[in-house]
């Protein structure tokens, strides 16, 4: 396994490698979520690049850049065992050297949801794929469903400016008591892990709801919220929403594929999750 960190010396190696090729891009501190991406390029692909990079321009100011987790020896060791050809693992000044003033705005599906919660935050996450599409040239990319807006602004990234790759979307990751894998579950203490897998018995409530026949929107987020509010350890829901799984714009009626989605504060942690309810 190569691990290389600069644009000039990632593109030279993938000219070189056998097609097709697999991105799989990370921020590090490596779970079993990313593991499940790497696994799916592996399968599909010749050849698999990951990224590990913290991508500052997604963090907002009063956020955890400073604090997210980092651990690069363990993260390279778990690709290695995976499999993987070639880690990309550039420093902030590589991505953005000075003067860096060119920016990717993502549109009005950004705006939505995480986008509304969190200004700016659509504009870094289309910036860096961006770049890492560029330097990495690969056939597809591997994104968790977990990150749903995200995977959505992703594809219509692709999509809108022709960047010639497939995106890929592999289901979330859970642990055993429904909670999804995320780098940020470090930071809940025993008591909030213990009450966190309530917001998966929220959104599936919304799914089992949905499956016995109940469309209307409002009461698939009445009940949602409703679970939700009943665990004393949320500190704030920043949202409950179905919206249309592409567009995501808030239904009236789910007839078609709809993202239950939802985001939380427990203490220091702020925790997202969603459901693909209708198909899709």
């Amino acid at each position: 396994m190569q691990t290389l960190s600069t644009n000039i010396a990632a593109t030279d190696y993938v000219r070189s490698c056998p097609r097709p090729l697999g991105l799989v891009p990370t921020m590090g501190a490596l779970h079993e979520g990313h593991l499940a991406l790497v696994r799916r390029a592996r399968e599909e692909n010749a050849t698999v690049v990951a990224s590990i990079f913290v991508n500052p321009t997604q963090f907002g100011p009063q956020e955890d850049l400073a604090t997210y987790p980092r651990d690069m020896e363990r993260d390279l060791a778990l690709l290695e065992a995976e499999g993987v050809n070639l880690v990309y693992a550039p420093s902030p000044e590589e991505v953005y050297p000075p003067g860096f003033d060119t920016w990717v705005e993502p549109g009005a599906l950004a705006e939505r949801l995480e986008g509304a919660v969190r200004p700016g935050h659509f504009r870094g996450v289309a910036t860096v794929v961006t770049k890492l599409l560029n330097v990495v040239t690969p056939d597809r990319a591997y994104f968790g469903q977990k990150d749903g807006q995200q995977l959505a602004v992703i594809r219509q990234l692709a999509r809108d400016l022709n960047l010639g790759v497939e995106v890929v979307a592999v289901p979330t990751v859970r642990d055993a008591d429904g909670l999804a894998l995320s780098s940020r579950n470090t930071y809940l203490t025993p008591e909030q892990r213990a009450a966190a897998p309530v917001i998966y018995r929220a959104l599936s409530e919304a799914g089992n709801l949905w499956l016995g026949g109940e469309g209307n929107a409002a009461t698939l987020r009445s009940a949602v919220r409703c679970i939700l509010e009943a665990e004393p350890l949320i500190e704030a829901i920043d949202y409950v929403s179905v919206a249309d799984a592409t567009s995501l714009l808030e239904l009236v009626r789910v007839d078609g594929p709809a993202m239950v989605s939802t985001a939380v504060r427990m203490g220091r942690t702020r925790l997202i999750d969603n459901m693909v309810v209708g198909g899709g």
